[in-house]
């Protein structure tokens, strides 16, 4: 990687429009998921403002030429007033749809007085592709001018490794903004599944046994908050109503990326496989024991899902 010097930052070095510019939240040196996927529709441009954005950048494959601002805690009043100048000749301006992307996203947008265009799955150069009723409708979107948008997780364009990057780095002067007092952890049993690190997952072969459906699910989701993980389902549970459709995964859901992944009843179909991302730790709780999310699974329990989630419950102490 080719860093110039502090302070090395001026406007002209970002790409005009109608070139795109990815636009990432960093956490000590933390990306957010789909960090990879937004930079690579910005075709390798990407700003990356935050706390350890050099960490970041070294592990952002698809990286060629970045921007690095040091500005601490997350501010996103404050960050926009400052970029929105800055960036006033980029074109399209991609966020990854995480929690931090989608709070910057409409301020900046609002700042910098263009339209936002959230929940994008793919971009163009003169709008979006974006969906809508929980994935059922793709809507193309089209505006006059530059725009920003939130890309979500595992659709944008494939994130391929870049060799040479060219990294240019420096130091806001911010404006006042709020001031955060604490930063609590996040709420299992609300955070964002994309954000989960650990999800139990109900599927339709849990309400087949001896709790209904609702109550199994129900029972499935306090055993989850025990554990400190969250709740998923598959499109066949939310669709009964069993679950709410943001707690829904695959491909018409939510892109996730766990490190543990337990699924209760959950066949494996494709539509559902191909947003767990790849997790360190994947369990299958299943009387097919020739089920696909079986054959995935590191440890797989060849057993009626209800029956295994009954007994886990009493062990864990959870009223059923």
């Amino acid at each position: 990687m080719t860093a110039l010097p502090r302070n090395a930052f001026p406007t002209a070095v970002f790409p005009t429009d109608p070139a795109p510019l990815a636009v990432v939240v960093v956490r000590d040196g933390m990306l957010p998921l789909g960090a990879g996927e937004a930079v690579a529709e910005a075709d390798g441009a990407a700003l990356l403002i935050g706390s350890g954005t050099a960490t970041a950048a070294d592990a952002l494959a698809p990286l060629r030429f970045g921007w690095l601002a040091e500005a601490g805690s997350f501010a996103p009043a404050g960050w926009s007033a400052v970029l929105a100048p800055l960036l006033r000749e980029c074109g399209p301006i991609v966020l990854p749809d995480s929690p931090d992307g989608r709070d910057l996203a409409p301020r900046l947008a609002a700042a910098m007085d263009r339209p936002l265009l959230a929940g994008a799955v793919r971009v163009t150069a003169t709008g979006a592709e974006v969906s809508r009723w929980n994935g059922r409708v793709s809507v193309e979107l089209t505006v006059d001018g530059p725009f920003v948008a939130t890309l979500q997780a595992g659709a944008g364009a494939a994130a391929r490794p870049c060799e040479q990057k060219l990294v240019l780095e420096h130091q806001f002067l911010l404006t006042r903004d709020a001031v955060p007092l604490a930063v609590l952890p996040p709420d299992p049993a609300t955070v964002d599944l994309a954000e989960a690190p650990r999800i139990l997952c109900a599927g339709a072969g849990l309400g087949r046994g001896r709790l209904d459906g609702p109550d199994a699910v129900a029972l499935l989701g306090r055993v989850a908050a025990a554990l400190g993980a969250s709740l998923g389902a598959t499109r066949v549970v939310t669709d009964a109503g069993w679950a709410a459709h943001q707690r829904q995964i695959g491909t018409t859901g939510v892109m996730v990326a766990p490190d543990l992944y337990v699924a209760f009843g959950v066949s494996g179909a494709a539509q559902h496989t191909s947003g767990l991302g790849t997790p360190e730790h994947v369990v299958s709780v299943n009387v097919d024991p020739f089920c696909p999310m079986t054959a995935m699974a590191g440890l797989g329990i060849v057993a009626d899902a209800a029956d295994v989630l009954t007994e886990l419950a009493a062990l864990l102490e959870v009223a059923p």
